[in-house]
């Protein structure tokens, strides 16, 4: 990873082990959208909005990922969401598709909600979603090379880089696996 460091002295970075007795998650998985709209013919607006995981990210987060989602557009005023994600299982799976179809009969049925419009990135073509440069720029303003961060501070960071809210973190319904 590149970062900015003090001249003649390079960042170094080196992995950190955590305490066997460590009560943090090994890792923390984190939902993020980057919406992009005009505000009006001159004026394009730009929100990130991230959501973290109690657990891995799995089709049923990602439903309530999306439903959330939906919402936060809908309270923009708009009545579309064009997504463009990469080829991840939970994005891909048959329930989350089912989901998507159901939940755009829905709206059309009601005339109310934001429909989704769902487009897949070509596998292993990364540079092509706008969120990408974001994700980068982002981990190097919250890195840590000399200590292991904790769930909490790492969130915070995450949060404060992207100047998004740290909202309630999504979990894994009982019911599922």
């Amino acid at each position: 990873m590149s970062s900015w460091s003090e001249e003649q002295q390079p960042l170094r970075l080196v992995e950190q082990t955590k305490q066997k007795d460590d009560p943090d998650p090994k890792a923390l998985a984190c939902y993020g959208m980057l919406l992009r709209w005009m505000a009006s013919e001159e004026i394009a607006m730009e929100k990130m909005l991230l959501r973290f995981v109690d657990g891995r990210p799995v089709s049923a987060i990602t439903i309530q990922f999306l439903e959330w989602a939906c919402q936060e557009v809908e309270q923009l005023g708009h009545s579309v969401l064009v997504m463009i994600w990469d080829n991840a299982s939970w994005h891909v799976s048959q329930i989350v598709q089912a989901w998507v179809r159901e939940h755009n009969r829905t709206v059309k049925r009601s005339g109310t909600g934001v429909r989704l419009l769902i487009r897949s990135l070509p596998v292993k073509s990364p540079w092509l979603n706008p969120i990408e440069p974001k994700w980068v720029h982002g981990k190097r303003r919250i890195v840590e090379p000399v200590a292991t961060l904790s769930r909490q501070d790492l969130a915070d960071r995450i949060c404060a880089a992207f100047k998004c809210q740290h909202l309630d973190h999504l979990v894994i319904p009982e019911n599922v696996s």
